[in-house]
């Protein structure tokens, strides 16, 4: 299927207290990405660290954020490595009132493309809510590759696909093999400007935690076929996008957000807070951001 998403859907952090989820700052969050033009949150994403939380807290999240996303669609992760609660958990997510399912490549097992297949036609038969694959083989060890997208391209429900393998050889492969199909995905902000460029209808984007409406205005200047005005934005954004990923994600982000005001405590452990360095060069990249912002008018 295509044509699902369409601009910026921000992978939301979860924030968090000693003793569980702030939902007062999660609802904060959430006004603040409506109020400035995000097209719709994902929550249970990789940058929401659902893989340090417990099945009630999850649970939680979705039926909050479903009460709070307002006109924004909401997506929710509910990939893993274990198919059957995969499964369980992308009923759960539509029971709950999900718009869409964002499910990762089954990480640690490292399964072969054939598994995936099976794997992912379980998720689309589950429901009928359109499911989105998210490749990112830096963190899960297994690449969806373009022959094997294509092939669940045909799933009726197959959305797209969150493309961050970081290999813009194997996303254009991708794209060429899905058009049409389905839809591509940008999952690394880095690399959002090029793959809208290469026919992606959207991005599901970190830094826009921080600065929705200027990833949303990037995202417009691309589809208006502005590429001149969206280069200048982008020079102005890679930086802060590096500060973003200068430890495994959502750590930087995180601090970022507090660095805005926002009380979203510290990632959970294993994750640590950001190092005294990458927080150095944080607070530069959001001073520099924030000073240079303006000439992209």
């Amino acid at each position: 299927m295509t044509g699902f998403l369409r601009g910026v859907v921000t992978a939301l952090v979860t924030p968090f207290t000693e003793d569980g989820v702030n939902f007062a700052t999660l609802d904060a969050l959430l006004s603040r990405q409506e109020r400035e033009g995000a097209d719709a949150v994902a929550v249970l994403g990789t940058t929401g660290e659902p893989s340090t939380m417990a099945a009630e807290e999850k649970e939680a999240v979705i039926r909050f954020a479903r009460a709070h996303c307002g006109k924004m669609k909401l997506i929710v992760g509910t990939g893993g490595n274990d198919t059957s609660a995969a499964v369980k958990m992308t009923r759960l997510a539509a029971d709950l009132g999900a718009d869409g399912i964002l499910a990762v490549t089954p990480y640690y097992n490292k399964c072969t493309q054939r598994g995936l297949i099976a794997y992912y036609r379980k998720l689309c038969a589950a429901v009928s809510l359109p499911v989105i694959a998210y490749n990112v083989p830096a963190r899960t060890g297994v690449n969806l590759l373009p022959a094997t997208m294509a092939e669940l391209a045909e799933i009726p429900n197959m959305a797209g696909i969150k493309e961050a393998s970081g290999n813009m050889a194997q996303v254009m492969e991708t794209a060429r093999r899905i058009r049409g199909k389905c839809d591509l995905y940008a999952g690394e902000d880095a690399l959002a400007l090029p793959i809208l460029a290469a026919g992606g209808t959207a991005v599901i984007s970190v830094v826009s935690n921080l600065f929705p409406a200027q990833v949303k205005r990037l995202t417009g200047l691309v589809f208006q076929g502005d590429l001149a005005a969206a280069n200048r934005l982008n020079d102005v954004l890679l930086p802060l996008i590096g500060a973003c990923f200068s430890e495994v994600n959502p750590i930087p982000v995180k601090a970022a957000l507090a660095l805005l005001g926002y009380d979203v405590g510290l990632p959970r452990a294993p994750l640590t807070e950001l190092e005294p360095p990458h927080l150095d060069l944080m607070k530069a990249a959001l001073l520099t951001f924030e000073a240079e912002i303006g000439r992209c008018g």
